[in-house]
């Protein structure tokens, strides 16, 4: 288990946002990520359930903590938010930051089988495995009653590694989620680089050829996704109608909610942001004490 290094930790809504450095064994570089705990993390003997929030392309573990305005709502219902960044960082392979949306920034969630990513690229083993473990061992959460969601790659993330791993999250939502990755620029381009050409492999990381193979709702208490109609990404990348269908056709309770008016951006993202948090607090708060120990 890897020390961490606190670099900077600030109050906030009565409780603490930091952020962390570590050196991976799953990506073998430093990662960063962020945590805010809530006040009632804060006192003696408690730990809180976790939300793992997964960002989009470009985005750093600092995007979230920044731009959504979720501590308050966090902090409201006693849960704990981390936030990992988007890849590894400082390597050395030739066009890692050519483009915005592949190599550094675009980890894609998932490991990496095609060289030279294969070696660092395997954010799915790092958010599922090295950071679970790392935040339940050094932080008051309460691994037990864990929640994931995210925001465009990120909530490709969230849905996928929620379907991959059953049991490890009890709860999952999404904001502009890419949803059907094997069907979309930004998913082509990413799988691939990072898994190759064969298609067979880029469906078991893409959340609605994932549904499609539930043999039961998953999620029986329901998935949340936001999707604004005036994001300009809507129609070539995103394709949340393809999910909807998938949950239809397995039973997955789905409420997407489409929002006139909206784009991309984190102003959207605060606009939702506390149904997100409330919906996962129905679940992950309604077995327990926000004070178990």
């Amino acid at each position: 288990m890897s020390t961490l290094e606190l670099l900077s930790e600030h109050a906030c809504f009565g409780g603490v946002q930091r952020f962390y450095r570590h050196a991976s064994m799953a990506t073998g570089t430093p990662m960063q990520f962020g945590v805010f705990l809530p006040p009632q993390a804060l006192e003696a003997g408690a730990k809180v359930p976790v939300l793992f929030y997964l960002a989009g392309l470009t985005c750093t573990e600092e995007t979230f903590a920044i731009k959504a305005g979720a501590q308050q709502h966090a902090a409201r219902l006693g849960l704990a938010l981390v936030t990992p960044d988007t890849s590894p960082r400082g390597t050395d392979i030739p066009g890692q930051a050519d483009s915005w949306d592949f190599g550094v920034a675009a980890g894609f969630y998932l490991d990496a089988t095609e060289a030279p990513w294969s070696t660092n690229w395997r954010m799915e083993t790092y958010v599922t495995e090295e950071l679970h473990q790392l935040v339940g061992h050094h932080l008051p959460v309460d691994l037990t009653h864990a929640g994931i969601f995210g925001h465009s790659m990120g909530g490709h993330g969230a849905l996928t590694l929620a379907l991959r791993h059953p049991g490890q999250y009890r709860s999952v939502s999404a904001l502009a989620p890419i949803c059907h990755p094997v069907d979309c620029p930004w998913g082509e381009k990413a799988f691939t680089g990072y898994l190759g050409p064969d298609r067979t492999a880029w469906r078991t990381h893409d959340a609605t050829e994932l549904m499609k193979q539930q043999q039961q709702a998953p999620f029986p208490l329901g998935i949340l996704v936001d999707q604004g109609l005036a994001d300009k990404f809507l129609q070539t990348q995103l394709r949340p109608e393809a999910l909807e269908a998938a949950c239809a056709q397995v039973g997955q309770p789905l409420t997407l909610r489409r929002h006139a008016g909206y784009d991309h951006g984190y102003y959207f993202i605060q606009s939702v942001i506390g149904d997100h948090l409330d919906h996962h607090g129905r679940t992950l708060l309604a077995d327990r004490s926000p004070l178990a120990d």
